[in-house]
C-alpha cells in the first residue's frame, strides 16, 4: 500500500456553530510534496493540529503509516509550526542536544552542515539572529530529522524573497523521497514550482484533491491562477 495517511470521516466541531474541519475524507501517498491550500479559516491549521496530536477529533480518524494518531506517529512526524517555539535564550547547540535526545531519526551533522552553509555559528544564542535567521534554524532542525511525514505551516511567511529560496531549496534537497511533505501556505505563487499534488479546503470542507499537473492541463492555468478563481469572493 502506498497510502502514508488515511483520513476518514475526520470533524472538529469545537461548538453546532463552528465546525472547523467537516467530515473529511482523504488518502495522501508517499514520496510527494504536497500543498495544503485554502483561505483564513478553512481548517488548514486545525487539520495540521490533529495530524499532530495537538488536537482531538470530535469524530473520524486519522491515521499515519498505518498507526492512529499517539505516540508512534509523534516519531514519525516533523512538525515546523507556523509560530516560533525555539526560547531566545538558548544557544543553537543546546538546541540541537535537545533534538539528539528527544528524537532517535534527529541528523546533528546533517543540521550543522545546513548551518555551516548558512555561516550560522552553532554556539550563538537565537537572541542574536534577525527573525529570517530564526525561520532557517526552525526549519533545519525539521528536515534533520528522518521523518514520514514532514508538516510545514506557513514556512515561508514573513521572510524576504532571498530566504524563501533558501527554505525551498532545504524541503527539496532534504527530505527522502519515500517521506512525503504537507505545506499550509498563503503564497502560492511562491512554493507551486516544488508542489506535486494540492489539497483545496473551504470552511472545513474537502473541495479538491489533485495533482498540480491536472490543474495546468484542465484549467490552462497556474495553481496560483486557478486558486485564485476558485476562492474569488
Amino acid at each position: 500500500m502506498n497510502d502514508l495517511i488515511e483520513i476518514q470521516g475526520l470533524t472538529k466541531a469545537y461548538d453546532a456553530d463552528h465546525v472547523a474541519v467537516d467530515h473529511i475524507d482523504l488518502k495522501l501517498p508517499k514520496g510527494k510534496i504536497i500543498g495544503l491550500l485554502g483561505p483564513n479559516g478553512s481548517g488548514k491549521t486545525t487539520l495540521i493540529k490533529m495530524m499532530n496530536g495537538l488536537l482531538v477529533p470530535t469524530e473520524g480518524s486519522i491515521r499515519i503509516s498505518g498507526y492512529e494518531i499517539g505516540t508512534e506517529t509523534k516519531k514519525r512526524v516533523a512538525y515546523l509550526p507556523d509560530r516560533t517555539y525555539l526560547p531566545d535564550g538558548k544557544s543553537i547547540n543546546s538546541i540541537l542536544d535537545y533534538f539528539c535526545d528527544f528524537y532517535e531519526d534527529f541528523s546533528r551533522e546533517k543540521a550543522l552542515e545546513m548551518l555551516q552553509s548558512l555561516h550560522i555559528d552553532p554556539d550563538s544564542k537565537l537572541r542574536t539572529l534577525s527573525k529570517g535567521m530564526k525561520e532557517k534554524v526552525q526549519l533545519i532542525l525539521v528536515m534533520s530529522r528522518k521523518a514520514d511525514l514532514y508538516v510545514l505551516d506557513e514556512p515561508i511567511a514573513g521572510v524576504d524573497p532571498a530566504a524563501r529560496d533558501y527554505i525551498l531549496r532545504t524541503i527539496i534537497n532534504n527530505y527522502d523521497s519515500e517521506a512525503t511533505v504537507l505545506i499550509s501556505t498563503h503564497l502560492i505563487g511562491d512554493i507551486e514550482k516544488v508542489l506535486d499534488e494540492v489539497i483545496f479546503l473551504r470552511s472545513g470542507r474537502l473541495l479538491l484533491y489533485t495533482s498540480v499537473d491536472n490543474i495546468r492541463e484542465q484549467h490552462g492555468k497556474s495553481v496560483d491562477a486557478y486558486f485564485r478563481e476558485v476562492f474569488a469572493c
